[in-house]
């Protein structure tokens, strides 16, 4: 039986190191040789022992109370939805099997993301693509099913393009992605999708040790698209109903803006037919032989 991995312990490593002693209130007494925080001094600034703190570092004890976690959270400076991580983290939860489960969109849902006259997809927990209307692809050629959020944001050189600050959307995409699997890093699509990515993206890997985490929520998103230029559009993410974590993303720009102009401009550019050519000889050919191309 493999061993359960020390994800509180790596956590708690992780969030120390990007606190510096300044902020902590820490005198800096000679040269530090760890980035952040010393185990020590987390322990002294929450009010336990360091050996305690240790423990908990090394996965000897995965129980803490919820005082102590109060403080090292306090200690570590966690924002509301980091603190609530640390917390789900201490929790006792029965072990998931490991099984991959295929995600599937409502047919309802399909048909309201076909009909929306904005760009809409769906996204699963793993952050794949689900489904997507045509407006969606015409924003990022990436947006249609069986595509995977974090494979194109990190792999694919035209999608970064697509993003002025490419990577602080990847930041943002690497902590939502967390906060969506949680606890269970031993799934073994995630497995897949964070080996993968840690061997081919030096920025996920960076991205993946600092254990952000943010709720796939909604906020304003500039693109640079090639078409149509600069646009920034506001984004919703949506929780569908009777699904585990497959959320309904929209993006939609503010009314009589430049960029409800782009959008439709976009819009009209994905529309508008294309007229094959025909060359002139072989028309003139078929006329003389009587053929009709009606």
């Amino acid at each position: 039986m493999t061993e359960e991995p020390n994800l509180l312990g790596a956590f708690l490593r992780a969030r120390r190191e990007l606190v510096t002693p300044e902020e902590a209130g820490v005198p800096v007494l000679g040269v530090r040789r760890v980035p952040g925080l010393r185990r020590e001094e987390v322990a002294m600034l929450a009010g336990i022992s360091a050996d305690y703190y240790l423990r908990l570092e090394r996965g000897r004890d995965r129980n803490p109370s919820l005082q102590v976690l109060e403080s090292l959270a306090r200690v570590l400076r966690l924002d509301d939805d980091t603190r609530a991580y640390l917390l789900g983290l201490a929790a006792e939860k029965p072990r998931r099997q490991q099984r991959q489960r295929r995600e599937t969109v409502p047919p309802s849902t399909a048909k309201f993301v076909a009909m929306l006259p904005v760009p809409a997809f769906v996204e699963g927990r793993y952050l794949d693509v689900l489904a997507a209307n045509p407006l969606a692809t015409a924003l990022s050629p990436r947006l249609v099913a069986g595509a995977n959020r974090l494979r194109d944001v990190f792999l694919d050189p035209g999608e970064q393009a697509l993003f002025p600050d490419w990577e602080g959307a990847a930041a943002g995409l690497v902590a939502g992605f967390r906060e969506a699997v949680g606890t269970d890093t031993h799934d073994p699509r995630v497995i897949e999708l964070v080996g993968e990515l840690s061997l081919a993206s030096p920025l996920f890997r960076q991205l993946w040790a600092r254990h952000d985490v943010r709720p796939r929520a909604g906020a304003a998103v500039p693109f640079n698209h090639p078409q149509v230029g600069e646009i920034t559009l506001n984004r919703e993410k949506l929780l569908i109903a009777g699904t585990e974590g497959i959320m309904l993303v929209v993006y939609h720009p503010d009314p009589g803006t430049d960029d409800a102009d782009k959008l439709a401009i976009l819009g009209s550019a994905m529309l508008t037919p294309v007229v094959p050519h025909i060359p002139a000889a072989a028309n003139r050919h078929d006329t003389q032989n009587g053929e009709s191309s009606a």
